[in-house]
C-alpha cells in the first residue's frame, strides 16, 4: 500500500464515491470471458453491500442465481481522480424491503409494471476487496507530469494505488 493513502480513509472514500457516482460496470469473474455491463449501484455501507435492480431474465441472474458467483464492480469518479475495481460475491435477492428502499425514477423506467413487475429482482453484491487508484490533482497536473516524464525519460507521478481488504 502506498504511504500516501490511509486505509481507513480510503475505504470511507470508496463507499462515498460509489454512492456519489452510482454508475459503474458489473460483471461476473472466472469462467468463460464475459463482458461487464453498466449498472446503477445502491450502496448500503452499514450492511456492507451494493444493490442492483435487474430483470430476472438477465444473464447476470441466470448465471448467478441464489448460490452466488464471484463478481467485479468497477467505478470511476466523474472528475477521473478516483477509480476502483471491487471484487466480491453476487447473489440474487428478492428482498421486498430493499426494493422499496431503493425504488426511484431510474428503476421505474426499466420496469413499467412498477415494484410488482414479475421480472423485477435485485442483485446483492458483497464486496470482499478492492484495488483503488487515486489521483492527487486534476488534469493540469496530469498534463505537467506527462510532459515532465517525456522530457526526463522518467515515469509520471500522477497518484497512488492501494489494495483494500473489505472483510
Amino acid at each position: 500500500m502506498s504511504e500516501h493513502l490511509d486505509r481507513a480513509e480510503l475505504e470511507i472514500r470508496l463507499w462515498h464515491e460509489i454512492d456519489k457516482s452510482r454508475f459503474g460496470m458489473l460483471g461476473l469473474a472466472g469462467g468463460p470471458p464475459r463482458h461487464m455491463q453498466p449498472m446503477t449501484a445502491y450502496a448500503d455501507k452499514e450492511e456492507g453491500a451494493l444493490w442492483f435492480f435487474t430483470k430476472r431474465t438477465s444473464d447476470l441472474v441466470r448465471e448467478t442465481g441464489f448460490e452466488g458467483h464471484a463478481a467485479m464492480f468497477c467505478v470511476m469518479s466523474k472528475d477521473q481522480e478516483f477509480q476502483a475495481c471491487v471484487g466480491g460475491d453476487l447473489v440474487e435477492d428478492r428482498d421486498r424491503e430493499k426494493i422499496g428502499k431503493y425504488w426511484n425514477a431510474i428503476a421505474a423506467a426499466w420496469f413499467p409494471e412498477g415494484k410488482d413487475d414479475p421480472d423485477l429482482t435485485l442483485l446483492k453484491f458483497t464486496p470482499a476487496d478492492a484495488q483503488v487508484w487515486v489521483s492527487r490533482s486534476g488534469p493540469l497536473n496530469f498534463a505537467w507530469e506527462i510532459a515532465k516524464a517525456n522530457a526526463t525519460k522518467t515515469v509520471p507521478d500522477v497518484g497512488d494505488a492501494a489494495h483494500l481488504n473489505l472483510n
